[in-house]
């Protein structure tokens, strides 16, 4: 079992910046895609970053050039970025791990950006 515990959201001006980090505990052997999605109200979840335990990532076009997502193997840990946020990037952020072909979900974290 890998429980994720998510941190640093909370309210930001657009245009600002913003960090959000997950933390991977418990029975973690092998962690192969660590990632964040978003849900919006009335929205679907969506991908917004991920990235491989070799450093491969994916970008969500709709944040390209103003997210990163960041890995550290050694802690178990993945943190994302946040520079120049639109109020259109408001939504709960989900941490997500992909460990030995199980998928594991974080509890959620709000961002809201203001205008």
């Amino acid at each position: 079992q890998v429980q994720l515990v998510e941190s640093g959201g909370g309210l930001v001006q657009a245009g600002g910046s913003l960090r959000l980090s997950c933390a991977a505990s418990g029975s973690i052997f092998s962690i192969d895609v660590m990632g964040w999605y978003r849900q919006a109200p009335g929205k679907q979840r969506e991908l917004v970053a991920r990235i491989t335990s070799g450093g491969s990532t994916i970008i969500a076009d709709s944040v390209k050039g103003r997210f990163t997502i960041s890995r550290d193997n050694a802690k178990n840990t993945v943190s994302l970025q946040m520079n120049s946020p639109k109020p259109e990037d408001t939504a709960v952020y989900y941490c997500n791990v992909w460990s030995r072909g199980i998928n594991y979900w974080g509890q959620g974290t709000q961002v809201t950006v203001s205008s």
